[in-house]
């Protein structure tokens, strides 16, 4: 018996795609990836609250965005009819991360209500668990209920933790999304790139710095172009890429830049485009509530 009015406030970071590459294909047609997933500060803010009723109740939906494609709607809803819980939840959250950017924040929202449902309706599930329920919600969700950085390979379901230097990102979302099947579709895309160990990575990260989805985002989506040539103009010097399927690029800041500056130029980006300087993360502040037992 759950206690009715209870809430919990969650903070669901982002992530970035250190780097990308396509190592293969399966027969079902998904890709075969690596990558290394840091999680950033970069945070939208999640409200759950029990109610008696049973249903899962959305307060303030993102516009444009009905119920049936609203991860945190379906991941309350698995999880609800996994364990048979026949009291109910309202939601509210508060969207920070852009949609659309390939930051992964509609991931993270989706296992926070995973986890935080999980917790609020005393469902004992384990992290193993929370992660196979997260798969069918999408690729990068088990990365977001596993809890740290990771070296990530399969279609996103292999993880093993790593230890990333903690530094700052400069982060820019050039305010056009791009649909992560165009780029995977493409039959210019790389798909057979060697694969590298996570010894390799780890040893070498800074050789290891490339997205195999780029060129073809690049040409897709010419802001993404745009993003990177602001950046590398901005921060002479700086290795610009970008995350995931984009369409948001980012650098690694030296520890050196004059952050001052640099804000006063994140003033004149281009209308409409987003960007913030962020810090890593070791930890995604929601992992103490799940066992990994």
């Amino acid at each position: 018996m759950t206690d009715v009015g209870h809430t919990l406030e969650l903070h669901t970071p982002a992530k970035l795609n250190l780097f990308l590459h396509i190592v293969g294909r399966r027969a079902d047609g998904y890709h075969l990836l690596q990558s290394a997933f840091q999680l950033i500060d970069w945070c939208d803010v999640l409200n759950l609250k029990l109610i008696p009723e049973n249903e899962i109740r959305r307060i303030d939906p993102i516009p444009g965005v009905p119920a049936e494609s609203d991860l945190v709607v379906r991941a309350a809803q698995l999880i609800k009819a996994y364990c048979g819980v026949r009291t109910g939840v309202e939601i509210r959250l508060q969207k920070n991360i852009p949609m659309g950017a390939g930051l992964g924040g509609g991931s993270s929202d989706a296992a926070a209500t995973l986890i935080g449902l999980n917790q609020l309706w005393h469902l004992n599930l384990d992290q193993a668990t929370l992660c196979r329920l997260g798969l069918s919600l999408g690729a990068d969700v088990p990365f977001f209920i596993f809890g740290s950085n990771a070296f990530v390979e399969g279609i996103g379901e292999k993880m093993q933790a790593i230890s990333l230097e903690l530094q700052n990102f400069l982060v820019i979302f050039p305010n056009q999304a791009i649909a992560t099947a165009l780029i995977f579709q493409d039959p210019e895309l790389t798909r057979d790139r060697a694969p590298i160990t996570i010894d390799g990575f780890v040893a070498s990260p800074l050789l290891n710095q490339t997205n195999d989805c780029q060129t073809v985002a690049v040409r897709i989506c010419p802001e993404v172009k745009h993003a990177l040539d602001w950046i590398s103009q901005t921060l002479p010097g700086s290795t610009p890429r970008m995350s995931g399927s984009g369409s948001s690029v980012f650098t690694a800041l030296d520890p050196k830049t004059d952050l001052a500056n640099l804000e006063n130029h994140l003033q004149n980006l281009p209308k409409g485009w987003v960007g913030r300087v962020v810090g890593g993360l070791n930890k995604n502040p929601a992992y103490n509530l799940i066992s990994s037992e």
